[in-house]
């Protein structure tokens, strides 16, 4: 059943990236590494803000990216990349001493080990993961464009909703206001770190709708006193 699960949600993936059209054929079962470790993450990876869903929207932005700037991508290194970025966030695998990206570097090795992922490719997977916060400085394609839809998606809409999901429902930290001012941090800090140009393309957009929101918002609450 999980094994199901994790392939409808691959075909799904490939329909929403356009890989396939609507009425085309069915692809085949994706890689049995590229199942496993979606299967991991729908597992394990439950954080609204950094988890299995924010992993397939940072994949499908790097490749359209990438698109947009005729950049060729290893899917492969982006994949596993994308995929496994954020696992340092979670239980087992998080270490409070360390940056969770250094953390996740150093980890992707054993997990892609176990599965026949082309471990030729390992180090620019890591290097991917390693650098996919913006403030680091990516090198190589893969890395890039990782960085830069993890960038992207700390802005706008969805850079929003991830932030407001993270409150408490209990009144305990971060509080409602408290994730209103994680917004306002992300908005001044990401958007000069994005280096592609398809990423920089989308910057403005994004602002724009991080800036109507937040003014929206606090009229609409008595500056934040009754959110």
């Amino acid at each position: 059943m999980r094994y199901r699960q994790v392939l409808l949600c691959g075909v799904a993936l490939a329909l929403s990236l356009g890989l396939v059209g609507a009425h085309a054929e069915v692809p085949s079962a994706p890689a049995a590494w590229r199942t496993r470790i979606m299967a991991l993450g729908a597992e394990h990876f439950g954080n609204p803000a950094w988890g299995y869903s924010h992993s397939q929207r940072d994949y499908g932005l790097a490749r359209r990216l990438a698109a947009a700037d005729h950049v060729s991508l290893d899917d492969d290194v982006l994949f596993a990349a994308a995929q496994l970025h954020d696992m340092a966030a979670f239980a087992p695998w998080r270490d409070e001493k360390q940056d969770h990206s250094d953390v996740a570097a150093d980890l992707v090795g054993a997990i892609l080990a176990e599965t026949d992922f082309p471990m030729a490719k390992l180090e620019a997977v890591r290097a991917a993961v390693r650098t996919h916060m913006y403030y680091r400085d990516p090198v190589g394609p893969e890395a890039r464009y990782l960085h830069d839809a993890d960038a992207l998606d700390w802005l706008g809409a969805v850079g929003a909703a991830r932030m407001i999901a993270l409150a408490d429902p209990k009144g305990g930290a971060p509080t409602g206001p408290a994730t209103i001012k994680m917004i306002e941090k992300n908005l001044a800090a990401v958007p000069s770190r994005v280096v592609t140009p398809a990423g920089q393309a989308l910057v403005a957009g994004r602002v724009a709708e991080t800036q109507a929101f937040l003014a929206q918002l606090r009229g609409e609450t008595d500056d934040l006193a009754t959110f």
